[in-house]
């Protein structure tokens, strides 16, 4: 295991830059994407630093992913693949009697 600070792991948490870095966008961005919601971070205390826990933050770049390419099969045509759209696998869906 890496002692703190080793140089070797940036650790389970990661402050804003580092999240800001690793995504390469500036701190506000991710400043806003934690306030807004919609990137998962905690608290250090009542008012402290928010901090970024690395799996979820893998977690939201593998749905920033998904969204994409939900997008961009809507945008290839008219007639967009229903089943990659909706999230279902195949085979998966019964036929209404």
């Amino acid at each position: 295991m890496t002692s703190p600070g080793s140089g070797d792991e940036i650790g389970r948490f990661l402050t804003i830059a580092d999240a800001a870095e690793i995504l390469a966008v500036d701190v506000a961005t991710v400043d806003d994407l934690i306030r807004s919601g919609e990137l998962p971070a905690i608290r250090v205390g009542t008012s402290g630093p928010w901090r970024i826990e690395r799996a979820q933050l893998e977690v939201w770049i593998e749905l920033q992913y998904e969204d994409a390419r939900a997008r961009t099969a809507f945008n290839e045509g008219e007639f967009a693949n229903v089943f990659e759209l909706s999230g279902a696998r195949r085979g998966r869906i019964r036929p209404v009697d």
